[in-house]
């Protein structure tokens, strides 16, 4: 008798064989695993609690397992006690908040992702040559926050929308720069640079691609794998900007998509009917949340999984100084 396919899961109770495309890369990027590696090494060198300003990451179950452990979110340094280790979120923060830190004498560690780092150092070259910026972004986003923090007050404007372009009027519209923040769509944030360049022809912009390699490996894969599905699930958090843009991407191309957290959160009538689901996670979700998905659909159709890989990552980023020999 031949084995089993390990590929093909225990039928569930309704429906013919379902296929289940899962998008490659998808999950966890480098910067995410950096800043938690951050908070276990801060937890291992100093013992609980270890403070967090902000959620280290946009997942509730990376943060739950890091509370467990002994991290205390707050969203505020004034929520930090006095002689306890805080960590800044791999979104950055605005440079007041070290600077306070600093005062009170605490001793901080910075998570923020080194390509979020890069966008600051940028905003800081284009200031230095007195040109304003432009940033696109989401408002109100922990890393736009941080970004436009990095400078004074003025020194940037925010657009996030081609309507936007349409409607600023910059003093000096023949010195300005842009960037972007790193996790939006691809294509949208594309429309919105060649409306500012149409705008404005001497506009700058960084030498190399502000949106990270993960956000747009991620969109591509989704592309690959959207318009061979009846529809598509994203794990990911609901305030995760990289997460919320895989969903347009798929809905884009006329599948629909649904956000979900957890295997919990699948809704039993979006299998039915339907031949083949794309599956895939934003860069905050780790792969135990996929597989945690994969078996509740698994639990009520029978599934073939086959997964589609569009790109390689290999992508890994230094610890501070002082925590690799943690």
């Amino acid at each position: 008798m031949n084995a089993p396919d390990p590929t093909i899961a225990p039928p569930g109770e309704g429906g013919p064989l379902l296929k289940v495309l899962i998008a490659a890369p998808r999950g966890f990027c480098a910067g995410v695993d950096r800043a938690i590696r951050i908070v276990e090494l801060a937890l291992e060198r100093y013992g609980a609690p270890v403070y967090v300003r902000h959620e280290i990451v946009h997942n509730r179950y990376v943060v739950d397992s890091l509370k467990a452990r002994g991290a205390i979110f707050v969203e505020s340094l004034d929520q930090v006690p006095d002689g306890v280790p805080v960590v800044f979120s791999a979104h950055g923060v605005p440079k007041a908040v070290p600077a306070k830190a600093e005062m009170r004498g605490l001793d901080y560690i910075d998570a923020t992702c080194p390509l979020v780092s890069k966008v600051h150092r940028q905003a800081e070259r284009a200031h230095d040559a007195d040109r304003h910026i432009i940033f696109i972004g989401h408002a109100g986003h922990p890393e736009v926050v941080g970004t436009l923090g990095q400078l004074p007050n003025g020194a940037m404007t925010l657009v996030e929308s081609v309507d936007d372009v349409a409607a600023l009027a910059p003093r000096d519209p023949d010195n300005l720069s842009f960037l972007t923040q790193t996790t939006l769509s691809v294509d949208d944030t594309r429309d919105i640079v060649a409306a500012l360049q149409h705008r404005f022809p001497t506009i700058a912009g960084p030498r190399g691609e502000d949106i990270c390699y993960a956000t747009s490996n991620r969109q591509e894969a989704v592309k690959a794998i959207a318009a061979q599905c009846d529809r598509v699930i994203v794990i990911g958090a609901p305030n995760s900007s990289n997460s919320l843009r895989l969903v347009e991407v798929a809905e884009r191309l006329g599948t629909p998509a649904h956000l979900v957290q957890r295997g919990t959160d699948v809704v039993q009538t979006w299998l039915d009917g339907i031949g083949t689901l794309g599956i895939t996670a934003g860069a905050s979700a780790p792969e135990t949340l996929v597989r945690e998905v994969i078996d509740a659909v698994a639990a009520v159709r029978p599934i073939a999984e086959d997964i589609v890989v569009t790109a390689e990552e290999n992508m890994v980023f230094k610890l501070p100084r002082g925590l690799e020999a943690a």
